[in-house]
């Protein structure tokens, strides 16, 4: 996965994620906002500024205590533990 970092202070951090699309993004954002200290997460497969379809770019804010970068990193952990469940239940159903 390529990442490229727009934007980043210390609540809050922007990042285009290379070859991903809503379905990804999704799940990505649901577990960012399942976060605790991330106060809003959002993506955007179509920015005004490119002119058109662009990979997505993603943007979270934290609150005043929860550094940005660490919270993604919270948040990415999440869909890995989410899909590592997900993928147990699906064996032990077989």
């Amino acid at each position: 996965m390529e990442l490229r970092v727009i934007e980043k202070e210390p609540t809050m951090i922007s990042i285009e994620i290379a070859g991903e699309d809503h379905t990804f993004m999704n799940v990505l954002k649901g577990a960012l906002l399942e976060t605790d200290g991330i106060t809003a997460a959002t993506y955007d497969v179509n920015p005004e500024q490119s002119g058109g379809q662009t990979d997505p770019v993603l943007t979270i804010k934290t609150d005043e205590n929860t550094d940005a970068l660490d919270a993604l990193e919270t948040g990415a952990d999440r869909v890995i533990q989410k899909s590592d469940s997900l993928r147990d239940a699906f064996e032990a159903a077989a």
